[in-house]
């Protein structure tokens, strides 16, 4: 019979007949098939795995997939792998009798396979639950990536991998602090040498490691200290090992430890042990550099450009070739020139048909740089006091084909009353060179306190006759250059600043792209602020020997009268100072 018929207006339902439904598949009960029928055969056994099978998949179905767990995940893949390969073996043995007989073993292995299988888990003997536990715990991980990857598919793949790289930095720099921590907390509090270690150091290795540990603990010094020691007993123990290392003087050691931070004054003493590269300008009056450089290659030299602060410089890695006698250095093509001695040129920027002075030439290096800017017009003035090395200077102009240039021999302290009225003037002034410790090591050992105090006297002087030759009311120029091959403030920002205060001049930017900005306080003294804009070059910096550049702009040719009393009151007030600093 049909559906009864509704005629009051409502829908009548659709959908299959209740014996259309499909029906579930058969049930036995355990143990039925073995008595009626004896041992199961092989495609029986193969039915009933995939009625097993279908069943599982069924009940994983209904489950919300929240509770999906992991091992069926697992038991479904490689059911899904065995059943594939009992369907392949099934065709192949299509032609096989269907019955074999088993023997009670094997029946009771099959047993708990089907068992193991209808409660959701593996097969296989006992002895490979370490392996598939460990395929577990991979899985997990890979399941745990897999969680982080679905939570992320609204992203980007660049997006993934960069949240991805930002877990993996977190990570690192967690453990690297736990690894400070640990350091800090299991840190060895420092033992004092005792006197005939100090006097008789076993090796370099061992007062290396000293001053490790010295830095390490005044950078900590409230935590890492030993409290019966004061700052400093550290600070005396930490100079006399750094002049046994180095080779320094004391009063050297001294000047530089107040000079630079103790972490960064390492650095410096190392970087100056080590020989800074040979570089080398090219003449821009003869050739180009690009010219220079592929006929210096092709003589087997290995070079660089220097930087791209400087397009006339050259960096010498290796040559095959001895660098001052190839036949473009005896063209006068190139002079052999540190890095640092281009600096003081690029501040001066001099221009053509100019007059300048550089009143300290010797050898002419400087000068020849100044001599090309200005494209040998105007009139160039080489100076310098020592008459055996103005030699090199005349040869030099010759062998570069410099013809604008005057070269004389004056004092330069009195060479303003001889001549006046030029429109720059460099003064690279006589100094202990501090800086070029890698050219010159004896400086580490000749230089004491009597020798800055010459070197500062004389520079002063060379400074005021330096202005005094400028005239301020050059329409191009009225600029003076300082600059020294020291890093000691005595020699740079208090010689700036002793002539800011003694004539109408005031510091000007360099125009240099680089370097450290000069000191504006150095322990007591305090010195004008302008004196910021001056620029200080250090060799484990800038990779170039320690240098300092000042650019001055005089704007009176007014010379201030002496006025005795003061320059005696502030003499008296200096020797005063002095005589604080060496007690």
């Amino acid at each position: 019979m049909g559906r009864k018929a509704k005629f009051d207006g409502t829908v009548v339902s659709t959908g299959p007949g209740r014996k259309a439904k499909k029906q579930s598949d058969p049930t036995f009960p355990k143990g039925l098939i073995e008595k009626t029928s004896g041992p199961l055969s092989r495609h029986q056994k193969q039915r009933a795995k995939k009625r097993l099978l279908k069943k599982n998949q069924n009940e994983k179905l209904r489950e919300p997939k929240a509770k999906k767990s992991k091992v069926s995940k697992e038991v479904v893949k490689r059911e899904k792998i065995q059943s594939s390969a009992d369907e392949n073996e099934e065709e192949e043995d299509a032609d096989e009798t269907p019955v074999e007989e088993t023997s009670e073993e094997e029946e009771q292995d099959n047993e708990e396979v089907e068992q193991n299988q209808s409660l959701g888990l593996k097969s296989g003997p006992a002895d490979s639950d370490d392996a598939d536990s460990s395929e577990e715990e991979e899985e997990n991980e890979d399941q745990d990536d897999s969680d982080d990857d679905g939570d992320d598919d609204n992203l980007l793949p660049i997006e993934k991998a960069n949240k991805r790289l930002k877990k993996k930095q977190e990570k690192e720099r967690k453990l690297a602090e736990d690894e400070m921590k640990d350091i800090a907390t299991h840190q060895d509090i420092f033992t004092f040498p005792t006197e005939e270690e100090l006097a008789n150091p076993t090796s370099l290795k061992d007062v290396q490691q000293r001053i490790r540990d010295v830095i390490m603990v005044l950078s900590d010094f409230k935590t890492l200290r030993d409290k019966d020691r004061p700052r400093v007993d550290y600070m005396e123990l930490l100079k006399a090992d750094l002049c046994t290392y180095f080779s320094y003087n004391t009063f050297l050691m001294e000047k530089l430890m107040q000079i630079f931070p103790l972490s960064e004054l390492l650095e410096y003493l190392e970087a100056s042990e080590v020989q800074r590269p040979m570089t080398l300008r090219t003449n821009t009056l003869k050739t180009r550099r690009r010219d220079l450089a592929q006929a210096l290659i092709n003589r087997g030299v290995n070079l660089d450009p220097i930087g791209k602060w400087t397009k006339i410089g050259l960096v010498v890695y290796s040559s095959q070739v001895p660098m001052g006698a190839t036949p473009e250095y005896l063209a006068g093509h190139y002079i052999l020139q540190g890095a640092s001695s281009l600096l003081p040129v690029m501040a001066l920027d001099p221009k053509e048909n100019e007059r300048i002075l550089d009143m300290c030439a010797a050898p002419g290096g400087k000068a020849s740089h100044i001599a090309a800017l200005m494209k040998n017009t105007g009139v160039l003035f080489a100076n310098d006091i020592n008459q055996d090395r103005i030699k090199a200077v005349i040869g030099n102009f010759h062998r570069l084909g410099i013809v604008n240039s005057v070269i004389c021999s004056y004092d330069g302290r009195k060479i303003s009353s001889a001549i006046k009225g030029f429109d720059r003037v460099l003064l690279d002034a006589p100094c202990t060179g501090t800086g070029v410790v890698a050219k010159d090591p004896g400086v580490k050992t000749n230089k004491d306190e009597v020798d800055v105090q010459r070197c500062c006297t004389l520079q002063r002087e060379l400074l005021l006759a330096a202005i005094d030759c400028v005239n301020a009311r050059s329409k191009t120029g009225g600029t003076i250059v300082y600059s020294t091959c020291s890093i000691l403030p005595e020699e740079n920002e208090w010689i700036v600043d002793y002539a800011l205060k003694k004539r109408d001049v005031k510091v000007v930017p360099t125009g240099l792209e680089f370097g450290a900005e000069g000191f504006t306080n150095y322990r007591q003294h305090r010195f004008h602020p302008s004196l910021k804009l001056t620029r200080r070059f250090y060799p484990h910096v800038h990779n170039m020997d320690g240098f300092f550049v000042a650019k001055l702009k005089k704007f009176s040719n007014i010379i201030p009268k002496k006025d005795t009393q003061k320059d005696e009151e502030e003499e008296e007030e200096e020797e005063e100072e002095k005589e604080k600093d060496s007690e």
